[in-house]
């Protein structure tokens, strides 16, 4: 049976979607170790399906100012995902791929940006790539967008693009651990309602 909203999903449903979230930051953490020079490794992500307001209170408050990569799916699966970049993050990877780190938003120029959007992007196709394996799909995505802005005022991408089809979003969170030091991960995956249907048809748990 198809499921019309993210809170029908069984356990099972959850579980198998926690499993591809765990593959999926774990694959994205050894990209960002290749891209930095350093070895990264993950904590046990969390996969949760959170209504909107909650999420933005997850990644910190609607007025927090972050950065995001905004990248559109298509193809079998059609829908977005978000890679949340917060200061800590930033600094990691302008530190160890520039030499050299920010105290505000305000501070990014061109280059910074250019390095900040293909991390973002690399880890999110890294991501999609294990998601497109596990469940034998083709994905196509697009040319990453990136944006500095309150995360309240980010999230209305993904609010105004599916939100007529559901209250719900799959958020992907966990620690990055590199040079002993813990550093947030946050990944919004927003597959539309038919696309999630037919993930978890390819991968074998639907309506179980």
């Amino acid at each position: 049976m198809e499921i019309k909203d993210y809170n029908q999903l069984s356990s099972l449903e959850l579980d198998t979607l926690r499993e591809i979230g765990s593959i999926g930051t774990g694959n994205a953490a050894t990209a960002l170790s290749s891209l930095i020079g350093e070895a990264v490794r993950i904590q046990l992500p969390e996969v949760r399906i959170m209504g909107y307001n909650e999420a933005i209170d997850w990644i910190g408050g609607p007025e927090e100012i972050t950065a995001g990569v905004l990248v559109g799916m298509s193809g079998q699966i059609n829908g977005i995902m978000l890679s949340v970049q917060q200061l800590d993050f930033v600094n990691l990877v302008l530190g160890n791929m520039m030499g050299t780190s920010i105290q505000d938003y305000m501070e990014l120029g061109e280059i910074e940006r250019s390095a900040l959007v293909e991390v973002g992007n690399i880890m999110i196709s890294t991501f999609i790539s294990a998601l497109s394996g596990l469940a034998g799909i083709q994905i196509s995505l697009t040319v990453p967008a990136f944006t500095v802005d309150m995360q309240g005022a980010i999230m209305t991408v993904p609010m105004a693009a599916y939100g007529g089809q559901s209250d719900y979003i799959m958020t992907i969170g966990g620690n990055f651990v590199c040079q002993g030091k813990e550093v947030p991960c946050r990944l919004l995956l927003s597959p539309d309602i038919r696309s999630l249907n037919v993930l978890l048809r390819k991968l074998g748990v639907s309506g179980q």
